[in-house]
């Protein structure tokens, strides 16, 4: 394909760049760039020059625009429209998928990640046929979703020959996240290039001239060229002022030196922002404007035409287009918009437009911009809904429902992630309205913000407060049904203030709120009393009253038309099955929240989701799909400004790099190798000391440094209830294996003395529980600390081995926590070979170091090899798994092999990790040679399988 410098000054290496991207799509090496740079500094340009050299290529393209930044799956459609007739080339559930997002069937919900895949699918089916250019202009509009859906797919176009520009205005919101990906810097030209680029444009101008534009300009080039045109015609406009203000002023001035009907005609092209040639024209004509000016208008290039669309030259041509019109200009532009925009299918912007229009309250109006908040809510967009509502709350005559709309605003923008917006719009709503049914929307929406930001106290107050002062009201007017409606809510919100204050780890305020509930004879008074026993008991006690709690759940958390609150009630479910050690029964809750959430578009309810399920997924050893969960909700809970949720999430990335060994910092793990791991324990700023001293003293075991570990749990403060689970495993192992502390001692005696007591109370919680696992890491913690009790105790030593054997025995009765269980294969490992039984030493040994090699867990699969080592058996360094072997394997190659070993196909794989089956067996194609292997019977000689 062709693709010259041209007259592109200074853009030799960009063209380059594209160029390759280009031509490694055209071989099956797919990729994406984004094309990064100020207003002006030529991105479009470098856009339309891919475009023009795309020979034998497919294309795809659109040009993001302001007014649908906030329409869900707005920037798809514009990428997609045409393609309605491809969609049955896909699968029919994907098909059907697609339609809905992009309008073309009956509105209803859809699952974002569902969308991610099927856009997938359909680049890949159409990049089947011939190489495929996917170009987005001003890709910073693109509304979340759309670019949710292209990032997804820009990061797996490897093996695929589509190739993926997006080009991005520096220092604008929105911004386009693009982690990953590779990134295309236009910087100001220099003044060589500046000058040879005047020369070639403006030769006409004398020398002096060309320098003071070349000042003006500071090496953008679209400054060049406009300052060019503004001397020519005998204006100075912009001297002094920013590039940005500069190139506006330049546009405003040749604006205004078109006629009155091509002025119309550019202005509403500006105000209508979608490029629509019939709409813009049907609305121009009403106003005076016909096809000729929009011919004038792309005469003067501020417009430009093409594929039926009109765009404008520049999105600064488009910005001062709409500024330099008169108000009365700018509301009857609105009002011819309007006019045209009948088809059911522009509703959403026909309201839009009469709200832009109106001048004061229009009950009429708010009523269109609240319909189509909630056909952007169906559609799965938050962020709009509560732009929608917003608005419609402004133009709302009555003040109690501008009070509802305003609570609706609030509650979309905290479920779309946005806590600062949604607190100041509910503040409005209780200034307008202060019926109950208002305050309690306010209290519960005030709550899950301050909930979200650990602001647990903070949460108590609000809800408490609300609570007692609206069931002491007289509001009801001697209407019964609303006194049994404020006490049902002042109920409810008793049960939130003392969850909240559970989770703050504030149990006083626990049973005050259960106090209250009780002296007011509430219905929520016996559920919030067994919250107090969850609060204050022993960690078996919590747990029964837990349990309790669980299987009350349906009446604690009821259905309701408030679907994400509804969604938060069944996460607490979640999270206290979690608490229970039922990870299973938490993954199962907390998948499907987080697929109702992606359906809804609920991302302020997405990151708690996500917490949840990446810690079941942890404790399941689902490492990988942990760190995605983990990784996706972490961006969600840093955006939105969720601190409750990001400490969790980075938690359990720190405790997976921690298992891998990928943590360098200072201290104790000073001698771990630099494996180049992005993420490290220290790093994550967010966690708690807790979390980190967690993670670093499991870092410190499986490095065998059991004395620094030691070292580390001491400075936990001493654990309550469900915190000494968490303890229990760590310290009892630490405490048993330390090997500098003498045992006589009065610091080591107190640590095992300690640890006794919780590992006793870990044990009467695993017991209770009647779970295989928990029982089985309790006879393990016992084991440890008999085989290392001090000499004056009433510890018995000799039954530490058939602790650890029954341990085992319990472990292989449920296989869902593979690393707990290869933690018991190789401490009764290494008790054995102490006694010198290293026959059977071995079978453990070998075990562990499997289970550890295939989740990744290297410090403590080398531990396992030392030992074997130590026993006498001589570890394979070839033949068998081990880090040599997964060294040389890609990462994906890794997860890809992994998975196959354990006998999934390619279609199972790629569902798992995201992938087409063709990207699948891409990867074990390259990974077999390296193997040694020629199928996936023979990988599983390797004990790569999970």
């Amino acid at each position: 394909m062709s693709f010259s410098e041209g007259q592109l000054f200074g853009r030799a290496q960009h063209l380059a760049a594209v160029a390759d991207t280009l031509s490694d799509a055209g071989r099956g090496a797919g990729g994406a760039l984004v094309v990064k740079g100020e207003a002006g500094i030529g991105k479009t340009t470098l856009l339309r020059r891919a475009l023009d050299s795309a020979d034998g290529m497919a294309v795809l393209r659109a040009s993001c625009v302001e007014p649908e930044s906030t329409l869900p799956f707005a920037g798809l459609h514009l990428l997609l429209r045409r393609l309605e007739a491809r969609l049955d080339d896909l699968v029919p559930d994907q098909a059907d998928i697609l339609r809905c997002a992009l309008g073309r069937a009956d509105v209803r919900p859809v699952d974002r990640h569902s969308v991610n895949l099927a856009v997938l699918a359909l680049l890949t089916a159409l990049s089947a046929e011939r190489p495929l250019l996917v170009a987005v202009d001003d890709a910073h509009w693109l509304d979340r979703p759309s670019a949710d859906a292209l990032l997804f797919a820009a990061r797996r176009l490897d093996t695929l020959r589509v190739a993926m520009l997006l080009a991005v205005r520096d220092g604008h919101a929105p911004a386009l996240p693009a982690p990953g990906l590779p990134e295309l810097r236009l910087d100001r030209l220099s003044g060589p290039d500046s000058d040879a680029l005047l020369a070639a444009h403006a030769n006409d101008l004398p020398s002096h001239v060309r320098r003071q534009i070349a000042g003006e300009a500071r090496g953008n080039p679209l400054a060049l060229l406009e300052l060019s045109a503004a001397h020519r015609n005998g204006v100075t406009t912009g001297a002094g002022l920013p590039v940005e203000g500069t190139l506006r002023a330049t546009f405003a001035d040749r604006i205004a030196a078109l006629a009155q009907s091509t002025r119309t005609m550019v202005l509403i092209a500006a105000t209508d922002g979608t490029c629509d040639t019939g709409t813009v024209l049907a609305a121009a004509e009403q106003l005076g404007a016909g096809v000729g000016d929009l011919a004038a208008a792309e005469e003067a290039e501020l417009l430009t035409l093409s594929h039926n669309c009109v765009g404008f030259r520049h999105p600064l041509a488009r910005a001062a287009a709409y500024a330099t019109a008169s108000l009365p200009e700018r509301l009857a532009a609105h009002r011819a918009l309007a006019a045209v925009l009948t088809n059911p299918e522009h509703a959403h912007r026909r309201a839009w437009h009469l709200a832009a229009a109106a001048t004061g309250p229009d009950e009429a109006v708010a009523s269109a911009l609240e319909r189509s908040a909630e056909q952007a809510r169906a559609r799965g967009g938050y962020a709009a809904v509560a732009t929608a509502y917003e608005r419609a709350a402004q133009l709302t005559p009555s003040l109690c429902a501008r009070a509802r709309r305003l609570s609706a605003a609030s509650r979309a923008a905290a479920d779309a992630g946005q806590p600062d917006r949604a607190l100041d719009l509910i503040r409005q709503a209780e200034s307008f309205c202060a019926t109950t049914a208002a305050r309690v929307r306010a209290a519960m929406i005030h709550a899950v913000i301050a909930d979200d930001q650990n602001r647990f106290s903070e949460s108590y107050g609000v809800l408490r407060r609300t609570a007692l002062d609206i069931v002491g009201s007289d509001d009801s007017d001697g209407n019964d049904d609303s006194g049994v409606a404020n006490r049902d809510s002042a109920s409810h919100l008793l049960f939130w203030a003392a969850h909240s204050a559970w989770l703050g780890g504030e149990p006083a305020k626990v049973k005050q709120a259960a106090d209250d509930a009780t002296r007011l004879g509430l219905p929520a008074a016996p559920h919030a009393r067994t919250l107090v026993r969850v609060a204050v008991g022993s960690p078996a006690q919590s747990a029964e009253a837990l349990r309790e709690l669980v299987e009350q759940s349906t009446s604690i958390f009821p259905r309701c038309a408030d679907r994400p609150l509804e969604l938060r009630g069944q996460l607490a479910v979640a999270t206290w099955h979690l608490l229970l050690g039922d990870h299973s029964a938490a993954r199962d809750l907390a998948l499907a929240v987080v697929r109702e959430c992606r359906t809804e578009a609920a991302e302020g309810v997405l990151a708690p989701a996500l917490a949840v399920l990446a810690r079941a997924e942890l404790a399941l050893g689902l490492h990988e799909r942990a760190a995605g969960s983990a990784e996706e909700g972490l961006r969600y809970a840093e955006e939105s400004g969720q601190s409750e949720a990001a400490a969790q999430l980075a938690g359990v990335l720190d405790h997976l790099a921690a298992m891998r060994g990928d943590v360098t910092s200072g201290g104790s793990t000073k001698d771990t190798p630099d494996t180049g791991s992005a993420r490290t324990v220290t790093a994550a700023g967010r966690a708690s000391f807790t979390e980190e001293s967690h993670a670093l003293a499991l870092l410190d075991l499986g490095h065998g440094r059991h004395d620094a570990a030691l070292q580390r749990l001491h400075a936990i403060p001493c654990a309550d209830g469900f915190d000494m689970l968490r303890l229990a495993p760590q310290l009892a192992e630490a405490v048993a294996r330390a090997q500098h502390t003498d045992q006589d001692t009065a610091w080591w005696r107190q640590q095992w003395s300690r640890a006794r007591d919780v590992v006793a109370a870990h044990a009467e919680w695993a017991r209770r529980s009647g779970l295989h696992w928990a029982v089985a890491v309790a006879l393990r913690n016992e084991a440890l600390l008999a085989e290392r009790a001090p000499n004056d105790t009433d510890e018995d030593a000799t039954d530490a081995g058939a602790l650890f054997a029954r341990a085992v025995e319990l472990h292989r009765h449920d296989d869902r926590h593979p690393f707990e269980r290869a933690r018991t294969e190789l401490n009764y490992g290494e008790w054995l070979r102490r006694k010198r039984r290293t026959t059977e030493a071995r079978t453990h040994l070998r075990a562990a170091s499997m289970i550890f090699e295939s989740l990744g867990a290297r410090p403590w699969a080398e531990r396992a090899r030392a030992e074997l080592r130590a026993s006498g058996e001589g570890v394979a360094r070839g033949g068998a798994a081990g880090p040599e072997l997964a060294a040389r394997l890609t990462p994906q190659e890794q997860r890809i092999v992994t998975l196959a070993a354990d006998g999934l196909s390619n279609r199972d794989i790629g569902e798992r990790l995201f992938l087409s089956p063709r990207t699948v067996g891409y990867h074990l194609y390259k990974a077999y040679p390296k193997l040694g292997v020629s199928s996936r019977r023979e990988l599983a000689r390797l004990g790569l399988a999970g």
